[in-house]
Parts: structure tokens; sequence; C-alpha cells
């Protein structure tokens, strides 16, 4: 709430801000009590969060709230009295309680309110009663500890600070500032950081300039004495003796104005970097943030599942820019209650191993390497690798041969998949297949990646690394098709300089080996469908990106280096742009667009699926086409898989079109060596396309082989009338009919 709408804010307002402010005191406090009854300073926190919230009720005139947080005051007093010894039912009651003030703040208040705040109430004076007897007859009034219970002097305002302020609370101040203000803030110190680079190669002409000066004086110098002992007249010597002081008074010059630049440029660049520096880093909060409610949370859902647990948090002052913060909480809150729910076991089960009944949650966060680095582990059963492959074959994914197969790390893969869960029934809380693939999308969504590692019986440990900001990149540029392009570090394995007499052939397609694994080539420029340069250099720089267990080797032009970005987005006319997530600009102005290494994979899985592959020649030609395209129409699917894996098989390239219309789009779109199409299909016929192509001047001597269920003498007379080539029944139809069809027309895929 900025200044100007605390001051116009209602009292009802301002109690939801005390509201929210003393539930988080309460909530952190009583799940310390949970542990440590008896721990005097947060007894002391959560009575005086109770008793603020009761004066603020009592001043905005919401008598339930009173009445509820005075049944919540009184059974914290008993406590610090020692009168009482907080149990999980007395917890459960205050945490219900601090629930219900929070609530009583933000909505209407009508029956269903006054019936929870009666049911709260009654049972917090129950517990009350129960623990201290003679205080069963009078829930109204508190007596145990006149001095904290009695009413303030001078009532406090909802929302006002507490008067016990420290030293730095006092000399710390606050400013609120929009969002959106803040953003532009940091935009524009970062363009004002990149401009500035600009200032380097003006330095440095300068430089040039000086010793071209200099250059040009010694030559003048050589000239001189040259010219001595020869007869000059005097305008040719003072004409030389003018230019000679001339050159000097520019030298100079030059050096006092270097002089000046070389100091403005080394001050300007620390200003501006500093600038930078300080406007990222107040985007930055520390992780605690995203932590609100993390503990209560796993608390509750450990009692509703009958399990104790216990979260346990290192690095909470860890510094994370605030839109990470705020898109990590959904995956966060996912990876917590999935180590509760798929994790922690029942007491019981724990002690029948030899395990504390308590189980374990564990939350770590650090910086590494200029990322955010994330862990959540917990100490539960692990994960059961055979209900895992059982699942795997249910579901159709593989077969059992192939699952007996699998690595661990391949069968863990699996639980990142779309609708798959080991959840035998659906609970609220899980069992919908709604899991983890949901949090590795959030966290590719951040150019982040996430792993997971397990060891039966010790529990599970998710690993997650993210960027510290989402605003800055730090990154790979390379060189693609002769312009820059950057991929985020985060996305990517590795980097590497390939042999060009390593590369090898399999299966129809380049690979290399890499730590005794083939990996698969690919041309970058090709999925960036940009010319690509030759090179005649005996390795080929290679950017390594995994697609879960599977890597790609995309070729690249040239390496240029790690930089750090600030992101500028795309104009939003532009809409999504394939394969590109954001662009940038260098040190030295040069525009960089910043790869989408996820879009890249998508691109990289349709290449494969058509068979489009060009290869990364070994001599040089960086890319030569691998083999003839065949462009295949057909409405039915079964027909179209059967031709498109027949011609795959014998090396050629295929891509295919549902229908006539569809397939006359792709003729006009990209080049073709033959064209395979049935009659009868819909928006366009087999006929009125062969017709088209006849009709259109570039297309016309493209060979077209009509495949169709029309055997009689009549269709095939009209399909050959249209234009085709080539017709085969599809009664009569075989693998090798089609294929020495094929080549018949336009001979063997690569020639």
């Amino acid at each position: 709430m900025t200044p100007d709408q605390m001051r116009d804010a209602s009292l009802l307002d301002l109690f939801r801000l005390e509201a929210e402010a003393q539930k988080q005191v309460l909530d952190t406090g009583l799940l310390v009590l949970e542990r440590d009854p008896t721990n005097a300073d947060q007894l002391e926190a959560c009575m005086r969060a109770a008793h603020s919230l009761k004066g603020a009720a009592r001043i905005v005139g919401l008598d339930n709230g009173v009445q509820v947080a005075h049944a919540m005051e009184d059974l914290l007093v008993a406590a610090q009295e020692g009168l009482l010894r907080l149990l999980p039912d007395h917890i459960d009651a205050l945490l219900q309680g601090s629930d219900l003030l929070l609530r009583i703040g933000q909505v209407q208040q009508d029956e269903e309110l006054q019936a929870r705040v009666e049911t709260v109430t009654a049972r917090l004076q129950v517990l009350l009663g129960n623990a201290v007897p003679a205080l069963r007859a009078q829930p109204e009034t508190s007596t145990l500890l006149p001095q904290h219970s009695a009413e303030p002097r001078h009532p406090e305002i909802p929302g006002a600070p507490l008067a016990e302020t420290t030293g730095d609370e006092r000399t710390s101040r606050v400013l609120r500032v929009s969002a959106e203000r803040f953003d532009h803030l940091i935009d524009l110190s970062g363009k004002s950081l990149v401009e500035f680079q600009r200032t380097k190669p003006l330095n440095e002409s300068l430089h040039r300039l000086k010793r071209q000066q200099e250059s040009a004086r010694r030559t003048l110098e050589t000239l001189r004495e040259h010219l001595l002992g020869t007869d000059l007249d005097a305008t040719a010597q003072a004409l030389f003796a003018e230019s000679r002081n001339l050159l000097l008074e520019c030298q100079q010059q030059l050096q006092a104005h270097q002089e000046l630049f070389d100091d403005f440029v080394w001050y300007g660049g620390q200003r501006t970097q500093q600038l930078y520096d300080l406007a990222l880093a107040s985007r930055m909060r520390p992780f605690a943030d995203v932590l609100a409610g993390q503990a209560r949370m796993l608390r509750d859902l450990g009692r509703s599942l009958g399990k104790q647990v216990r979260l346990e948090i290192e690095g909470e002052n860890t510094q994370v820019d605030r839109d990470v913060l705020e898109r990590l909480e959904a995956p966060l809150t996912h990876l917590l209650r999935n180590a509760v729910d798929h994790g922690i076991e029942p007491p019981a089960l724990r002690a029948r191993k030899g395990k504390p009944e308590e189980g374990v949650v564990q939350l770590r966060a650090r910086h590494h390497a200029g990322m955010l680095v994330l862990e959540v582990a917990d100490d539960g059963a692990g994960i059961d690798l055979e209900r895992v492959g059982q699942a795997v074959i249910k579901r159709r994914f593989a077969t059992a041969e192939q699952v007996e197969q699998m690595t661990e790390e391949e069968l863990l893969a699996f639980l990142f998949l779309p609708g798959f869960s080991m959840s035998q029934q659906v609970t609220e809380v899980s069992g919908r297949g709604v899991g983890l693939d949901v949090v590795q999308h959030e966290i590719r969504r951040m150019r982040g990646n996430v792993r997971l590692l397990q060891s039966p019986d010790q529990g599970c440990l998710f690993h997650l690394e993210l960027p510290l900001t989402l605003s800055v990149v730090r990154a790979l540029v390379v060189s693609i098709g002769g312009e820059a392009y950057a991929f985020p570090l985060a996305q990517i394995e590795r980097m590497l300089r390939l042999p060009r007499s390593t590369i090898v052939q399999l299966e129809g397609r380049q690979h290399f080996w890499l730590e005794d694994e083939h990996v698969g080539l690919i041309s970058a420029a090709q999925l960036l469908q940009c010319s690509e340069k030759q090179s005649d250099e005996d390795s080929i720089p290679i950017v390594l990106i995994r697609d879960r267990e599977q890597y790609h080797g995309l070729a690249v032009e040239a390496f240029l280096g790690e930089f750090t970005l600030v992101l500028m987005p795309l104009d939003a006319r532009l809409g999504k742009v394939r394969d590109v997530a954001a662009g940038a600009l260098l040190h030295d102005g040069t525009p960089v667009l910043i790869l989408d290494v996820d879009d890249l994979l998508n691109s990289v899985g349709k290449l494969l699926g058509d068979g489009h592959l060009e290869r990364v020649d070994h001599a040089g030609n960086v890319r030569q086409a691998v083999s003839k395209r065949v462009l295949v129409v057909d409405d039915s699917l079964t027909v179209r898989e059967l031709e498109r894996k027949l011609l795959l098989s014998r090396g050629y390239q295929v891509a295919v079109a549902v229908d006539g219309m569809d397939g006359w789009n792709a003729l006009r779109a990209e080049p073709f060596d033959l064209l395979i199409t049935d009659i009868d299909m819909p928006r366009m016929d087999g006929i009125e396309l062969v017709t088209q192509v006849r009709q259109d001047p570039r297309l016309r001597s493209l060979p077209v082989m009509v495949v169709s269920y029309k055997d009689r003498e009549e269709d095939r007379r009209r399909g050959l009338e249209a234009g085709a080539d080539y017709y085969l029944a599809k009664a009569s139809f075989h693998d090798e009919a089609l294929l020495d069809a094929v080549q018949t027309l336009i001979g063997e895929a690569r020639e």
C-alpha cells in the first residue's frame, strides 16, 4: 500500500494490514511452540500479537474479532504463567483462531462467519477450562496477568508500528515505489550501462589518433633532418617551422583531452555499473519472503495425513529477485506437499524402520556460480522404482523389456511427464496427475532446471537451479548465420569444439561420441532458418542442450564469449517469435537475440520427425542437403505414416499434408522433388491439386505420383490426364511397389 493509499484507507483496511502482519507472527511462533512449548520469547510474541489484534478489532468495531483474540490471549497467558503446557490440540485451536482473525477483516459479517467464531472461541475456552478448571466458569474475564490483558491506556491504531523499536528500525526508512516504475528504472540503468560502453571504442580511436600524430611528428622530424644543408627559400622554411609547431600544439591538446577523457571513461563506467548493480540489488528480496506460511502448510498437511513433519530451512536471507520469488512459490509449495504426501512415512512405519517418528523436510537456498540453488530434501521412504516401472508399463510409455533395461535416472524422468502420478487414489493432495511436470514447466519458464535424486528408505532430493533475476541473464553468445545469438547458460549442458573427423553416421543422421554416449548433431542455422557461412576449420563449435535424457549437439559458427545481458522484451505486436525469448544489446551496442531453449527443443523434435535434417559437412561446406524431399498428401493418418516411414527408411526427406489445400500451401512454401497424393480428400481433392501444380510455372515440372483406392481404368486415366506421372492403386500397394515407383521418378535419395 502506497503512502497516499495508506492516508486514504479506512480503519477496516488498516485492520486487514495489521491482521496479515500479526498472523505471520502468530503462525511462526506457534509452530516453534509446538516443538518447544516453554519458549518464553515466542510465548511473549504470540501473546502480544493476539493482544494487538484484540485492541485493533475493538477500535474497528469487530466484536467477533475481539471475542476470538481475547480467547487466544487467555490461552497464551495461561501458558506463560505455567498453568498449562501447550499441546498439538492447543496449537491447532490457536492456528484456527489466527486464520479466523484474518478472515474476519476480509469478508462481510454473516451468520456462517459468526457460527465459525462461536465454534473456535468455544474450543479455545474448553481447552483452557480443561487445563485450568478454575477458569471454566469465567471465559470472558482474564485475571491471570492483569498487566498484559488490561487494555492499554492509549488504544493502538491498526497498522501502526509497535512502540518498541530498535535504533536500527528507527533509522531505517522504507519508500514504496510501484513495480512498473521500478522496472522502468532498471531498464534505463541497464540501457545507460550499455550506451556508456560505446565510449570505449571512441577512447581507443583517440589513442590511435595520438599514435598517428606521433608517427607524423617523427616523419616530419626525419624530413627536417633530410633537408638540412639544402637550399630552401625563407618562405618554405617558415611554412615548415609553422607545420612543426602546429603539430606539436595538436599533440599537446590531444594529450590533455585524452587524459580527461580517460578519467571520464573510468569514473563514468564505475558509476553506471554501480547504478545498475544498485538498481538490481534493490529488486532483491530475502528468500524468506516466499516461505511465509510454508511451515504452517506442512504442519497442517502432516496432521491431516496422520504424519509428524518438521520443516528445516537454511539460507532464509539468500537474496533473490522479487519476480523469481513470486513465480517460485507455486512449484516450491508443490514440492513441499509432495515430500509430505509421497515421502514422509507414518510414525508407526518410521518407528519400525528405526527412524524418528517425526519426519524432516529440509529446504536449503544458496548462491552458486551466479545462480540460485534450491534443494528440497526429505528423510522419507524414497521412490519405489519398481512401482514407477509398473506405472510406465501400465500407461504404455514403454514395454516391460524396455523398462528392465532402463537406468534409475531414466525411470525417474517419467515422473516429470504430464499426467503421470504414483498415487493409488485421488485425494485433495494428489492423484490427479498434475504433478512434477508443472514444477518442471514453471522452472524452465524461468530459464532454470530441476533434477531428482533419491535413495531407498533415505528420502528424495530435488535440486533446482534458477537465475537470481529475470531481468538479466548470463549467456553464451555465438554466431549463427553471421548474426549474434545467445544461449542462457542455465539451459545448456556444455560447450565444446568437435573435430570434424569424429563425426559418424548412424541411422541416417550425424552423431558424435561424448563420454561413451552418441549425441545427434544438428545445424543451428537450419533450426533458425538462416544461411550459414562456410568454414574450413578442423573443428566445429558445438552447444550441447538436453531434452530430458536425450542430448542434442547444435553446430554453430563461432563462440563469441560469455556475457551478462539485460533482457529487452520483443515488441508485443510480433507475438511469440519461434525459438526466440527476448533481445539484448552487447557491450558494443550489437543487437543479440536470446534463444528460447525449450522452443528450440520442440523445433528439434519436429525436424527429426519430418526427416528434414541437413548435414554438417566434414569438408567445410557447412550445410548440404542430405536427401531429396518428398511431400505426401493424404487425409488418412495410417496411409500418411506408412508412406512416410517407408520413404524415410530409404533416406528420403518427407513432409506430410492432411488434405489438398494443406499440400498446396506446402508446395508454395517449400521446394520438393516429388509429390505423392491421394484422390479423395476434403477441401481440395488430388485431381484439383495436380491441376494446380501443372498450371503453376514454378511447379509445372514437379514429378507427381497418385496413390488411390480407385483402381478402375477410368480413374487411372483421369489422374494421368490431370498431369500425374505415375498412378499406383492402394489395392495392389506394397512396400517395394511404392519405393520402386519413387526411384523411377526421381532416382535414389542421395545422388
